[in-house]
């Protein structure tokens, strides 16, 4: 069987003197697949991610929650402990998540609507669906 290339088949592979010969592991690096859709994944985890849609709270519920920061406000020396499940609004889509954060009433700053814990923490009036504390438990 003769063939087109059977008079170079048998001759040696060319070797450059200028040029080192490339190393296996570096010729099948410029094979191997790129990342043509970088950051799809990420796009899709995010459109994936659920958030939860606030809660409007009643004339009632938001009254109660008045007459609690009023009696929250009367022991505020005291930094009484309090628990407070509130709302914080997601900063890339829709939505949000409910969070329940505990700690020492620091001030109500009513100027800017938040009230102030301890460690830092600034919780918007606005965003707040409960509210409780050992302090004013007896007192409602």
């Amino acid at each position: 069987m003769t063939g087109p290339y059977d008079d170079i088949i048998s001759l040696p592979h060319p070797t450059s003197a200028k040029h080192p010969r490339m190393p296996l592991s570096d010729r099948a690096a410029q094979f191997a697949p790129f990342a043509a859709l970088s950051g799809h994944s990420a796009a899709l985890a995010e459109t994936a991610r659920l958030t939860d849609q606030r809660m409007e709270l009643d004339e009632d519920a938001r009254a109660a929650l008045d007459l609690k920061q009023q009696l929250l406000l009367e022991r505020i020396k005291e930094w009484p402990e309090i628990t407070v499940t509130w709302f914080q609004p997601d900063a890339k889509k829709d939505g949000g998540r409910y969070i329940v954060s505990t700690g020492r009433l620091k001030r109500i700053h009513e100027v800017d609507q938040v009230l102030v814990l301890a460690d830092g923490l600034r919780i918007p009036i606005g965003d707040i669906v409960e509210l409780e504390s050992e302090c004013i438990r007896g007192l409602l």
